[in-house]
């Protein structure tokens, strides 16, 4: 079994390199529509070239896996501005993908928490299917449409979580299938269980991703033990690894907040329950201290009896 480790968006050890400047729509409309663009057009081009930074990073350390920034680009979907930002930048989006193949990395994109299909309001579906084609036009602009993933949760349960369940299946028809392909659902830490989350992804032929933290805060009927083969079924037609989040919480007060580091006792029941089943798995840290953290973790699970460290980002357990 081999176990891949990434990190979310920013890595913390290298000087001035966040993907995730930005300029609010305040500012704008108050620099008129001139210098507004030409804001957006600066900071976009500094966000990207920041993830190049991260990339190359990324190769350094073999670290294989990593999530980019949702706030690459400014205002992409807010409805007054709706700019062209893949134009401007063809080259440098195509050297983005051009290093994301060639070197073999897995990349995905987490829309914001807004991103919903169960609302009962339909300008919240058409919100949401506006921002999964945005991280769709960064995919293809990069030429990984068809190998990268766009990740979200179920969404609210409104006080009602079967008439929300039966509203997400009819408003993810508004999807296009080219985007709904590439998307992944996970479980939440308060809302939507492993198992309620598991029979929706089965139901609309969509890959699972298990966010073990989450379960904990928020246990279904059923141990997640119980529930890798039928997560990991989920991934089959992809051809992909199947992906699961790692964080711990921060205190048992404040149980659903990450932590800045991963606590290795928090996680080795999970970690116990994979090596049975010698299922190769991608971990993406979301601990506050991001590359730091997902160092750390590596060095500590390296040192678990059996665990072998075969690469900087990858380790093996047989």
């Amino acid at each position: 079994m081999k176990i891949r480790f990434g990190f979310v968006s920013i890595a913390t050890r290298l000087w001035e390199a966040s993907p995730t400047k930005t300029v609010t729509f305040k500012r704008y409309c108050q620099l008129g529509e001139e210098k507004g663009m030409q804001k957006l057009l600066e900071i976009t081009k500094q966000n990207i070239a920041n993830t190049k930074r991260v990339l190359y990073y990324n190769t350094a350390h073999q670290i294989e896996l990593y999530r980019m920034s949702s706030s690459i680009v400014p205002l992409a979907t807010h409805p007054d501005v709706n700019w062209d930002f893949v134009t401007p930048f063809k080259d440098e989006w195509k050297e983005l993908g051009d290093w994301v193949k060639t070197n073999k990395l897995r990349i995905s994109f987490h829309p914001n928490q807004f991103t919903l299909f169960t609302s009962p309001k339909p300008q919240i579906t058409q919100n949401a299917v506006r921002n999964m084609e945005f991280h769709f036009k960064m995919l293809e602009a990069m030429g990984v449409q068809k190998q990268a993933i766009i990740n979200i949760h179920v969404g609210g349960a409104y006080g009602d979580k079967e008439s929300a369940t039966f509203r997400f299946h009819e408003n993810l028809r508004s999807l296009p299938k080219t985007v709904k392909q590439q998307m992944t659902l996970e479980n939440d830490d308060k809302t939507y269980t492993t198992d309620e989350t598991l029979a929706i992804c089965q139901k609309e032929k969509i890959p699972m991703v298990f966010d073990y933290h989450h379960h904990m805060a928020n246990m279904g009927e059923t141990a997640f033990q119980d529930f890798l083969p039928a997560i990991f079924s989920t991934w089959e037609h992809t051809q992909l690894t199947p992906k699961i989040h790692i964080s711990s919480p921060k205190s048992e007060k404040e149980f659903r907040s990450h932590s800045d580091f991963i606590n290795l006792d928090f996680i080795m029941p999970l970690l116990q329950a994979l090596k049975k089943y010698q299922h190769d798995v991608d971990f993406m840290i979301e601990a506050k201290m991001k590359d730091q953290a997902m160092l750390q973790l590596i060095n500590d699970v390296a040192k678990i009896r059996g665990v072998k460290r075969i690469s900087g980002g990858t380790v093996e357990w047989k």
